[in-house]
């Protein structure tokens, strides 16, 4: 499957949804959802990006439809269109934002009549769908890109200053991430304790330290794998771990499949084939 649109209740929506595909949840209502079980509100008009393997659970106060649009990296690469829309960073593959956004009914309405002339064009099937389909799905991701940018740049954002200490963790944490794994180095370097550490970066991220330093090295791990040709051995290498089974293991508990697999699953993006 390179692309399809699956439509739900939300009573029906699986109570464990994850995908090899990338992954774009459309629906209304309140309640919470979570991300790798990290926990997030929602309400009123809303879209959520997922990438391959992110694991999703909602709770819903309502009973509303729900639309998934599932998008195989072979169809359409987020990482080869990432200039034209700005979704790879900032609708998906971003460990410190909100993988979600609060659209307006208007946005909302409009992509969902998005995701209905994508469901025809998948039906019909005829040579021009799959490049008219690739013209939706960029449309939705500019919106959306486009909103969620003025969401973090709003007034109402700036009022809100970022604690200094989750700011300097997240530079630190850029940097060091493949080779210091123990949260004793980050606060060291900050000069707190751990547990100032934690409590600061939990209000400003809504994941601990320990949290973001995981999901940091497990999005570097699926970008390596999806994006070259290197051997897991040498991801594993590169990322700071001298066993490569051990390097297995830690990725299969976060991600719920093996490297191998996830290679197998998602594949190799056409960003390294053009780099041969």
């Amino acid at each position: 499957m390179e692309i399809k649109i699956q439509s739900y209740r939300i009573s029906d929506f699986p109570s464990h949804f994850t995908t090899e595909n990338y992954s774009v949840v459309l629906w209304k209502g309140s309640g919470v959802f979570s991300v790798n079980d990290i926990n997030y509100l929602y309400k009123e008009y809303n879209i959520l990006f997922l990438s391959p393997y992110q694991k999703l659970k909602l709770v819903s106060e309502t009973d509303e439809n729900i639309d998934v649009l599932l998008f195989h990296g072979d169809f359409y690469c987020i990482e080869y269109h990432k200039e034209e829309v700005a979704c790879n960073g900032l609708l998906f593959n971003n460990i410190y934002l909100n993988p979600g956004i609060e659209l307006s009914k208007e946005n909302y309405e409009y992509i969902l009549e998005l995701f209905n002339h994508i469901k025809k064009e998948e039906t019909e099937n005829h040579q021009f769908s799959q490049s008219i389909i690739k013209t939706y799905i960029q449309l939705i991701f500019a919106i959306c890109s486009k909103q969620k940018s003025g969401i973090e740049n709003s007034s109402v954002i700036k009022e809100k200053l970022p604690n200094k200490y989750a700011v300097e963790f997240q530079k630190l944490l850029e940097g060091n991430f493949k080779n210091e794994k123990e949260l004793s180095f980050y606060s060291d370097q900050l000069n707190i304790t751990n547990n100032t550490l934690s409590k600061v970066v939990k209000k400003e991220f809504s994941k601990t330290p320990t949290q973001l330093i995981n999901e940091r090295i497990i999005l570097e791990s699926k970008k390596l794998l999806h994006l070259t040709y290197r051997s897991i051995k040498e991801i594993a290498s590169e990322l700071g771990f001298d066993d490569e089974f051990y390097f297995s293991r830690y990725f299969k508990k976060a991600v719920g499949c093996s490297p191998k697999q996830y290679r197998e699953k998602v594949g190799i993006s056409v960003v390294a084939k053009m780099s041969i």
